[in-house]
């Protein structure tokens, strides 16, 4: 799950973790009076949408050029700005051309900058620790800091028995050119940082950028939580957070119904059990020349119910120009699927090609199903000829 720019900070707040003061608006008025609150004479105002590059975005049918992250000296300006950013379509390198229509604004005091810096959290798969990111290359995608000069990276593996000490953290204030009040500054914000992402099973804590001010302090200019899903129970002030307006609307349905789904770019929806073989499925549709539409798994232990469900997400794309359902039974029974199968594709009146592969438990009965059903199915047997049955049908229907 991921929450706004303004939430994760007011979470790290709670750690000890600092950021410039600021206040969220709805409307141009609200704006205003969070920037009088504010006090000073420079403001900074940012388009709150989950996504990166909001700074360096643009708004659709704005000829103006302005980003979605802007500085501003007057209130006139704040009150203006806000006017101009609310309710229209932010595009982001991130986004895509279809971008993120901007509901809220976090208005900033102005921040004194000395260095910009990066620093980031996560899971690192292939050690299976808690890997503490930082750069000087603050300000930049980090993935690009990467590709461009990798040596401007430093890494530290946490380990789990003893969590972030008092010397890894001065470690990174040191790897980062700080120096002498900075460093203790550096070093609180850290344990901090650290503590929450444990605390709250965050899957990554990113700062970017982490600033110096020009006093010595060292604070955090933007911010980014994702967290776990699974332990979202465990944190209900957590969840309460969720924008469900950031989320993909099939994404969010397939969720209450216990089904993993991922909206994809292509043509061909796919419904399968197992996220492995999901993953082949789509590779080899992607072989054959297709391109699919979605990763949907049902799960070992679906019911009817839950593949109705299923197959009428998909069947909600618009893109979608035929389908493929790939099982394999082994706790998930081959019948239940083709049951599922039928009663959907009769519910919701099937109007693109449809194949389907069935192996496993209970595999002849669901052929049977499928066979009496009526219904224009194609039949394979196997997953590469289910593939090539798919794309060829799509292009056939194209």
């Amino acid at each position: 799950m991921n929450i706004h720019e303004y939430q994760a900070k007011g979470l790290l707040a709670k750690y000890g973790v600092g950021a410039p003061k600021g206040g969220v608006a709805y409307t141009a008025d609200e704006a205003v009076k969070v920037a009088k609150e504010l006090g000073g004479s420079v403001w900074v105002v940012k388009s709150q949408i989950h996504a990166g590059g909001r700074g360096a975005g643009r708004f659709k049918d704005d000829t103006s050029d302005k980003g979605g992250v802007r500085v501003l000296n007057s209130i006139d300006q704040v009150r203006e700005n806000v006017a101009q950013m609310l309710g229209k379509v932010l595009v982001t390198k991130q986004t895509g051309e279809e971008g993120r229509e901007v509901k809220r604004v976090y208005v900033e005091e102005g921040c004194d900058i000395a260095r910009e810096l990066y620093l980031g959290i996560l899971i690192d798969r292939e050690t299976s620790r808690v890997t503490l990111m930082a750069s000087t290359e603050g300000g930049m995608e980090i993935e690009e800091v990467a590709e461009a000069t990798p040596e401007k990276i430093l890494r530290f593996n946490i380990d789990p028995a003893i969590g972030m000490q008092g010397y890894h953290a001065r470690q990174v204030a040191y790897g980062l050119g700080l120096q002498g009040d900075q460093v203790k500054s550096a070093v609180k914000f850290l344990l901090g940082m650290y503590e929450a992402f444990t605390d709250l099973d965050a899957s990554i804590v990113e700062i970017n950028p982490l600033v110096v001010t020009g006093a010595g302090d060292v604070i955090a200019l933007d911010a980014k939580m994702n967290f776990d899903d699974n332990a979202l129970f465990r944190h209900k002030n957590v969840q309460e957070l969720r924008d469900e307006d950031e989320e993909d609307p099939t994404e969010l349905e397939a969720a209450k119904h216990d089904l993993n789904y991922i909206t994809l770019d292509g043509s061909i929806g796919c419904m399968v059990n197992g996220a492995g073989l999901a993953m082949a499925t789509m590779d080899i549709i992607k072989l054959y020349g297709g391109s699919p539409a979605n990763f949907l798994d049902v799960g070992g232990g679906a019911t009817k119910e839950r593949v109705t469900t299923a197959f009428k997400l998909i069947l909600s794309d618009p893109s979608v120009e035929s389908i493929l359902v790939n099982i394999f039974g082994g706790i998930m029974r081959c019948d239940v699927i083709a049951e599922g199968v039928v009663a959907a594709a009769r519910e919701v009146s099937l109007d693109v090609p449809l194949v389907v592969r069935l192996a496993g438990t209970n595999v002849e009965l669901g052929k049977k199903i499928l066979e009496e059903s009526g219904l224009p199915i194609v039949s394979a047997d196997n997953l590469a000829d289910a593939a090539e049955k798919v794309v060829k049908v799509t292009k056939e229907a194209a």
